[in-house]
This record gives structure tokens, sequence and C-alpha cells, in this order.
């Protein structure tokens, strides 16, 4: 497999989740090699002047006007990164650490940080050798990046952490093996940091923008997904496709709601079933969460958009202190590790992907409601002596509930660390963390949602009481690969089995790939 090269500002979103999920190999541009060597060199001969450097010459936050001698500096960065490894909480997602390395290496390969070339070149190493290092989960208060997170990375380079590498019976236990033992395996030799390559290592927003940017592509796909969710629902309670009519759309043109309203016309293009009772339904107009399905989804569909935009300029950003400008020959003292822009952006995206879980459930309750389908009473033929989906509404509603608690804006709190030296933080990690969890959770929704919409298209398909009429071409294909998959509930049986399945047909997006020819976008 080609390696995917990296010259911080050329990385996409997409490409970083090929690079995750894929575990492509990652390697430097030369170009990035070259600055990279450039503002090493000016590192280098301030040391050699003497010049006073924040990080690099004197301490830390609320220390950086203690002034450190040339004999320590090399052991300031070390007790920095030792300092610094105070996480506590669950281990990180291994596929969230191995995005912060790739976007630690993307952020230092665009040659602000005074970095040497070896420290990155052990970091790709490891990417590319699946040596991932074991990151406690909590500790960050997204401002001066996500220090703490960050520092148990490198801890790591260093040979003092603990690694997922691969296998053995430590990481079956679920506690990683040394990082001195992994690296030794893989022939490669503990980083020794010199001079700012401790602060250049951990200031940076790795952690929340890894979060960020692999949620926002899987929130995309799931976008999609919910539309062909909201289609099986329509189809299968005889909701109208007239609230789906482009002219009603283009009077209010959002993007996402053009889009939304395409997608479903998509779907249930040459429907049987909405011909059966296009002209002989005494209902003037749907529910809301049929009749809405365009505006809720376009408006959840635009801020996740939005979301794309500030991800997609944060995995190419350099956001460590203090910046190095090689051509200017100056160091500058700033703020691009403060993660505001990405915990408000993954407060958005939390409550935009809620959404999509909320109007969900809404549809889940009235398939399962025989006095709002028409249909047999929680979607089963024998009802009292079997309760047929009646709990997997109880699940989505319960799903749904948690997605309202953890959608409670992070971004809106900051407590003072370092002494009132970090005077505003932005707790962005704690939001791209509850975002994650909401991502997973409406993913589990739009799952019910499948299972219940196909097991009342199962009755619905047979109430001409002839020959079974067909869903809409997209309805129609989707329909029938999920019923490939999980049978028609014909007596109780463990629903937690079947909502895996369709949990696993939305997480890699197989039931998208369906209507692929239908460009449901």
């Amino acid at each position: 497999m080609a390696a995917y090269v990296l010259d911080g500002d050329s990385l996409s979103i997409s490409k970083l989740a090929e690079i995750v999920y894929r575990k492509a190999p990652i390697a430097l541009a030369p170009r990035a090699r070259k600055s990279m060597a450039a503002s090493r060199k000016l590192v280098e001969d301030w040391l050699r002047d003497g010049e006073t450097i924040y990080g690099v010459t004197t301490g830390f936050g609320e220390f950086s006007s203690v002034r450190i001698s040339a004999a320590d500096i090399q052991r300031l960065q070390e007790n920095l990164i030792v300092s610094h490894s105070a996480g506590a909480g669950d281990p990180l997602p291994r596929d969230i650490v191995r995005a912060m390395m790739v976007l630690r290496v993307n952020a230092l390969a665009k040659g602000y940080s005074g970095i040497t070339l070896p420290t990155v070149d052990l970091l790709v190493k490891m990417v590319n050798r699946n040596i991932i290092p074991v990151i406690p989960s909590q500790g960050s208060v997204g401002s001066s990046g996500d220090l703490v997170q960050l520092a148990h990375l490198v801890l790591a380079m260093m040979g003092r952490g603990r690694v997922w590498s691969n296998g053995g019976r430590s990481e079956v236990r679920g506690r990683g093996v040394d990082s001195s033992i992994a690296l030794r395996k893989n022939n490669l030799k503990p980083v020794s940091l010199t001079a700012k390559e401790g602060i250049a290592l951990i200031n940076g927003t790795q952690m929340m923008t890894a979060y960020a940017g692999l949620a926002v592509q899987k929130a995309n796909q799931l976008c999609a997904i919910a539309d062909i969710a909201g289609a099986l629902s329509v189809e299968a309670l005889r909701g109208s496709d007239t609230p789906f009519d482009e002219r009603i759309h283009k009077l209010r043109p959002y993007k996402g709601q053009l889009t939304v309203a395409g997608n479903l016309r998509k779907m249930m293009q040459g429907s049987e079933i909405r011909e059966s009772h296009r002209y002989n339904d005494p209902r003037v107009q749907d529910a809301y969460s049929l009749r809405c399905i365009p505006q809720v989804h376009g408006a959840s569909r635009d801020a996740i958009d939005y979301v794309y935009d500030k991800v997609s300029i944060e995995i190419n950003s350099a956001t460590d202190n203090p910046l190095i400008f090689p051509k200017d020959r100056a160091h500058l003292e700033g703020g691009n590790f403060h993660g505001q822009p990405i915990a408000l952006a993954m407060d958005f995206l939390a409550i935009a992907l809620s959404e999509l879980a909320n109007i969900s459930e809404r549809r889940i309750e009235r398939l399962v409601n025989g006095s709002l389908s028409g249909l047999p009473r929680f979607l089963t033929a024998n009802g009292g002596l079997n309760s047929g989906l009646m709990i997997a509404q109880y699940t989505a509603a319960s799903i749904v509930s948690e997605n309202k608690v953890l959608c409670h804006p992070a971004s809106v709190d900051s407590i003072p660390t370092s002494a009132n030296q970090e005077d505003h933080n932005s707790m962005g990690s704690i939001g791209a963390q509850k975002a994650w969890r909401v991502l997973k959770n409406a993913q589990t929704v739009l799952a019910i949602e499948l299972l219940c919409a196909c097991q009342a298209l199962d009755f619905t398909r047979e109430l001409n009481g002839g020959k079974p009429m067909k869903a809409g071409d997209g309805s129609e294909a989707v329909y029938q690969f999920i019923r490939k998959r999980v049978k028609h509930l014909d007596e109780d049986r463990v629903l937690y089995d079947d909502i895996q399945k369709s949990l696993g047909m939305v997480e890699d997006g197989s039931v998208l790939e369906t209507v692929r020819s239908l460009k449901i976008g």
C-alpha cells in the first residue's frame, strides 16, 4: 500500500479516515523535511546565542519567568513530559490515538515547531508499525492544547509509557505493553528530547481534532443513512411524497434541505405503495416527523457542513507555541493551541446528530404504535403473546434522552489553570468526546428505525390483498438488503442481536452502498 505523504497543508478529513481505518502507512513530504530542518537550525542558533524563548529556556505556564540554564535544557523537556503525563480514566480508542499521531505529524510537518527530524521520524515509524500509545481519556481542558493526552503519547516515544502493539497476554488483559519493549522489538530507539521538542509535541489540539475528524466523517455518512431510514418509514406508514416536491424547497433554499428532499424523492420514485393511496387517502397531511424530514435533516446537514469546514482548517494548522518563523528569524508566543474553534464545532456537531436521532425516535414510535400507523400493534401479528418491537422503541427513547444530557455544551464552561496564567479554557476535549458518544448513539437509533421500518413494510406491502406492493426504487433496494440479513419477526426473539446486525450495516455504510446508483448524498 502506498504511503500517504504528509506536508502539513493538504491532509483531508477523508484521507485521515483512510489512514486510520485502513492502517495505511504515512511519510513526510520532502518539502516538509526542508521546512522542519530550517526551523530547527534557527532554534539551535538561538540556543547558542542565549536567546530567551518560552518553554525552551524558560519554565512553563506560571513558571514562564523562570530562566533555565543551558545544562538543564534537555532535562526541562523530559520533565515536561513526565509531569504532564497525569491523565485519568479509561484509555482512548485506538483509532482516535492513531488519528492523533497522524495529526501531530502533519502539524509538525508545517515546519513552524523547531523539532528535530529524528523525533518526527520515530512518530512516523510508530504509526506505520502500529505501535499505538495507551492514553488515558481524561485530563485535557482544551486550551494549551490537549497537554495531558499528548504528553502520554510522547511518554511512549520516550520508552516510558505503555502501548498497544501486536497482541500478547498483557494486551489481551487490556493493559498494553511497555513501550520500551515494543520499540525494541521493532528495532526502534526511544527518543531523547532536546530543546523545544517536548513543548512542540504536546502543545496542540490533536486529541479533540482526532475525535472531530473521525466523527464528522461518520456524521456525513449518517446524514445519508438518516434520509434512507426516513424514506423507509414514510413508505411503511403510507405517507405522502408531496412534502418533498422540489418546488417547496426552492422557496426556502437551504442546501441541506434541498439535498434531503431530493434524496427522499429518489428513494420513493416508482413506489407502488405510494401510488396505492395517492388519490383515495382521507389524510390531508402527515405528522411533522414525516413531513418535515427535509427541514430537520437538512438543518443538521448544514450544521455538519459547518463543522466539516472548521475541522478541515484545524487538521492543517500549526497549533503549538511558540511558533518559529525561519524566514523572519522570529519566534512568536501566541495561542494557536486554544481549542475554542473545535470546542464550539463539537458542541454543534453533538446537537446536529442528536436531532437526527430525536426525529428518528418519533418515527419509530409512529411505526410501532398501531393507533397511529394502522398496522398491527408493535408490529407483531400475534400481539399479547408476543411483544414484537415494543421495547425497541424503549431503547431508542432511552438513547435519545441520554443524548439530550450529552448535548449540554462543554464550550460554555471554563475553569482557570496554572495559577490563573491560563485563565480561559475551551473544554474542547470534553465536547469532542461527548460528540463522539452522541454519534454512536445516533447510529444505534437509526439502526433501530431501519429494523422497525422493514418490519412495518412487511405488513404494508400486503395491504392491497393481492400481489405484494413494492416500495420505491431506493426503499425497495434497502428493504431487500436488510431482509437478507435480518429476517421478519414472526415471534419474539432476542432483539439485541437484530439491533447489532442493523447497527453493523449503519457503521460500515453497507446500507448506503445499496443505493449508490441513486447518488443518495
